[in-house]
């Protein structure tokens, strides 16, 4: 099953954090964010991606052309132009497919322009600024059991300040919790029938995912939620980046599920 991933917005809220390098490549730790969603799917059995590039999509591109070496010990044979690769530990072997879908290309339309690589079969979706300790498979059976179009990971948002709890005015309880205790929210880690690419207009490069055919999947009853009670993090800010860098400094990134 091959896993989408948008990859090509700009990131604007990062600030100068985007200015040179695409939103998925800003690092936690010494990797992209988009590495670390990778190997959360890869862990869990999926490792065919489709990267749906736009704003400086060609770093993404150099980043996996170097992946190989990065990770790698070389012995170059000059005069036989051939270098032999000696992985350090265990290869990630995935398959990393990067498609061109334009700079100013909107969310829905990016979806759409991935729709040959995808084929006709299940597909994974999600966007490369957010990671989770989602279980991948329970998703899958939850997705596969109710036979709709769509599913979407709802998760509980991270709370931005402390929790308090009075009795008349004074403060009976202070904690600061991971996640708000009511609401829900758009996660992404989507499970989608090809069917879903019939939802968006190919001729039209501005279809939003959200407000296109999200809503009408949703009108029509054909787009299932799998509620997510663990961790998930987004990196839309500077805040956000520093959170997701204090927990994987630690040692205990809730979403670094697998084995180094």
């Amino acid at each position: 099953m091959k896993v989408a991933i948008l990859a090509g917005g700009r990131g604007t809220r990062l600030g100068v954090e985007t200015e040179v390098r695409p939103k998925p490549m800003v690092e936690v730790g010494p990797q992209p964010i988009l590495w670390h969603i990778m190997k959360i799917y890869a862990a869990q059995g999926f490792d065919e991606f489709v990267l749906a590039l736009g704003y400086l999509g060609e770093q993404i591109k150099r980043y996996w052309l170097d992946y190989s070496i990065a990770s790698s010990d070389l012995t170059i044979h000059t005069g036989e132009n051939r270098t032999e690769f000696h992985p350090r530990g265990t290869p990630d072997a995935w398959t990393v497919t990067c498609v061109e879908t334009g700079l100013k290309t909107n969310t829905g339309s990016r979806v759409k322009l991935l729709q040959p690589w995808i084929g006709d079969e299940t597909f994974m979706l999600t966007w490369g600024d957010g990671v989770a300790d989602i279980d991948l498979q329970k998703l899958l059976e939850f997705h596969r059991s109710h036979g709709k179009i769509a599913t979407v990971t709802a998760v509980r948002p991270p709370a931005r300040f402390g929790h308090l709890q009075f009795e008349g005015d004074r403060v009976a309880e202070f904690s600061e919790k991971p996640q708000t205790a009511e609401g829900w929210i758009n996660g992404a880690f989507f499970v989608l029938e090809p069917r879903v690419f019939d939802y968006i207009d190919g001729g039209d490069d501005r279809v939003s995912w959200e407000t296109g055919p999200m809503y009408a999947l949703a009108r029509e009853g054909e787009l299932m939620a799998y509620r997510h009670e663990g961790f998930w993090q987004c990196m839309d800010t500077p805040r956000d980046k520093k959170r997701l860098e204090t927990l994987w400094a630690s040692g205990e990134a809730p979403w670094k599920i697998w084995k180094d």
